[in-house]
């Protein structure tokens, strides 16, 4: 890879990752309700998750979609139930005044890497970047495409959790955090809008 190539690159993956999605949404809520420090696994799982997919895109895993239409439907669906149910967990978020709700966490280390596969701008994201600067399906390239977006995962994940850690200082009453959640959740359902309608 070229070092235009790469600084193009880099510049496509800054700009995919930092701006609002799914993931950044739940992220800066984590950080709103449960601070930096217990959002890590989720962060890590963002982090991680989304380069293994790039990884595996760059393999060929979307021939599974011509060979078997079928799959594309199904991952639709789950995905709009899978992001239904975290809109939900994000509107039922715990206070942050340290007396979480039963059953309140945030997510997991495995559930933020699994929810890349049913993440409509992971998908988005990991084929444009595998279709722009991986062309003919190189490892060597893909592997750079994978470690670009790990490095500019980490600017992205920790920005959005430390804005969300930071919102605490202004959402310190009940009533605050609770309109915060499910305006948080309003938009992650809100973002499902090109799924359904695509």
């Amino acid at each position: 890879m070229t070092r235009d190539l790469f600084f193009a690159l880099a510049a496509f993956a800054l700009v995919t990752v930092i701006t609002p999605g799914p993931n950044n949404l739940m992220l800066m809520a984590s950080g709103a309700n449960f601070g930096f420090r217990r959002t890590i696994p989720h962060i890590l799982g963002v982090g991680l998750g989304f380069p293994t997919m790039i990884v595996l895109v760059g393999l060929g895993v979307m021939q599974v979609f011509d060979l078997w239409p079928l799959s594309y439907t199904i991952l639709k669906v789950l995905s709009v139930v899978y992001m239904l149910y975290l809109a939900w967990r994000i509107g039922n978020a715990a206070p942050p005044d340290g007396a979480p709700k039963t059953g309140s966490k945030p997510l997991s280390f495995v559930q933020a890497a699994a929810f890349q596969w049913v993440n409509p701008k992971a998908w988005s994201m990991a084929l444009g970047a595998i279709t722009l600067y991986a062309t003919g399906r190189d490892m060597v390239a893909v592997l750079w495409v994978a470690g670009t977006y790990v490095a500019m995962g980490c600017i992205s994940t920790t920005t959005w959790t430390v804005i969300g850690q930071q919102l605490r200082r202004i959402l310190n009453r009940p009533n605050r955090l609770r309109v915060f959640n499910w305006a948080m959740a309003a938009l992650l359902v809100a973002s499902l809008i090109p799924v359904i309608w695509t």
